[in-house]
């Protein structure tokens, strides 16, 4: 990674999201767009030269094959493609062939066009029209023993071969094709795992979104009485394009308050635009990214009522309930445990100290939502088929996002809703957060220095 550019984005905003409510946000700086170009896709060559070998070696094919269309393209194809790439062009067939550990995973591309520097061009339509007759030629003259594709039943960004794109390629492949076989690690592995690399910008990115959480969630962005919640999350979407970030997600500001009818704290019953008040518990969900890797956040801010210098002690209680079923959490992240499992142990934890635990965590890194296991549901806190049953692997990025739900003796002893998401990384052994975490509630006004 280019020294320089490391420097520059891990010199944006330095507050941490731990002290968040403590301190004054500042804006970030962000490198510019051709620097992130440069950036990104060194980060994507390392992943190829590093993560691709690895898994295909763990799970045992020699060859995979990955096909993709113009805006149709395999969710792990998107990946790969250089930053300056919007989109596959035509029909791109990348194929991976190991060589074994001294000559390495050769990358080719059965293409009108090299993929940038990543994927040379082996095919020629002036002197072979038939693309798929290529294709079948490279595959015949590496004679693979294990040629995989991305076909899952639980996991889109494993299901990435369109139908009727594999029935071509089956087609083509002849004799071949009964070499095939579909692993949901393989997809999932590469989109999963996190470098060096990529972890040394990591922290940078996700300060991003910790420097512009606050901002919103202050006196500069809001009045109590005037400002609504749909005019904060039109503020945040404005920040984010400002600084060219990848808004993944539409943001979300709602409203958890103790007065009026058909209003029960905890539940999401008030419009998705209200005025925001005092003695409102405000929670922002908030998605952003750069250099093609994702944040994902939750936090939670109070709107101070005329003489109130903090939050009532019942919130502040919630608040820490919440921060009691993250560490139950990651206490139980264990390499080799599945999802369900590591889910099981958690509200285990969770129970024993005492909170109510929701707990809907999922990976993050390439995409918001990301590869890997569900460690459950909002809605289900069983466990759950198919993507429950995926295991936890190294170096690999968690939004660990849950909810305690706490009753609140200043609202009457109404159950409230605390819910909290934040970014972290698992090496194997130990976890860490990528950029800290929210220990405490934001306060609307911030107290005068």
């Amino acid at each position: 990674m280019n020294s320089l550019f490391t420097a520059v984005l891990l010199a944006t905003a330095t507050i941490s999201a731990s002290t968040a409510a403590a301190q004054d946000y500042q804006r970030p700086a962000v490198p510019a767009l051709r620097d992130r170009v440069a950036a990104h896709d060194r980060l994507i060559k390392a992943r190829l030269d590093q993560v691709v070998p690895k898994i295909m070696r763990e799970v045992g094919v020699d060859m995979w094959i990955l096909v993709a269309s113009e805006y149709h393209e395999d969710p792990v194809v998107k990946a790969m493609l250089p930053a300056t790439w919007a989109s596959a062009r035509r029909r791109m067939v990348l194929i991976f062939f190991d060589r074994g550990p001294e000559k390495g995973v050769e990358r080719l591309a059965i293409a009108r066009y090299p993929v940038g520097d990543l994927f040379p061009s082996l095919w020629n339509p002036e002197q072979q029209p038939e693309q798929w007759a290529r294709v079948a030629q490279i595959v015949a003259e590496r004679a693979p023993k294990r040629i995989a594709l991305n076909l899952s039943r639980d996991f889109a960004l494993a299901d990435g071969m369109a139908a009727g794109e594999h029935r071509q390629l089956l087609a083509a492949l002849g004799p071949m094709a009964s070499r095939i076989e579909s692993h949901d690690r393989l997809a999932l592995g590469v989109l999963e795992t996190r470098t060096t690399e990529d972890m040394e910008v990591y922290p940078g990115i996700m300060r991003v979104a910790h420097a512009l959480i606050p901002e919103g969630l202050s006196e500069k962005v809001i009045t109590p009485g005037v400002t609504t919640t749909q005019d904060v999350v039109w503020w945040y979407r404005e920040r984010l394009a400002d600084l060219r970030q990848d808004a993944w997600c539409q943001p979300s500001v709602t409203v958890q308050r103790n007065a009026g009818p058909g209003i029960v704290p905890g539940r999401q019953t008030l419009p998705d635009n209200v005025v925001i008040m005092p003695g409102d518990l405000l929670h922002v969900d908030f998605c952003a990214g750069m250099l093609g890797l994702k944040t994902d956040t939750q936090q939670l801010a109070y709107v101070l009522k005329p003489g109130e210098t903090d939050a009532p002690a019942g919130l502040k209680a919630g608040m820490a309930a919440a921060n009691k079923v993250q560490d139950a959490l990651v206490a139980s992240f264990k390499t080799g445990l599945t999802g369900n499992e590591v889910l099981a142990a958690a509200r285990q934890k969770a129970i024993a100290a005492g909170t109510n635990p929701i707990i809907y965590t999922h990976s993050i890194g390439l995409h918001g939502h990301g590869a890997g296991p569900w460690i459950g549901s909002w809605e289900n806190q069983n466990p759950i088929s198919g993507r429950g049953e995926y295991r936890i692997y190294p170096d690999t990025a968690w939004s660990i996002e849950l909810a305690a739900l706490a009753k609140v003796p200043e609202w009457g002893g109404a159950e409230v809703r605390f819910p909290l998401e934040v970014d972290g990384f698992w090496n194997g052994s130990t976890w860490r957060w990528i950029d800290g975490r929210q220990t405490q509630l934001m306060l609307i006004p911030r107290a005068a220095k």
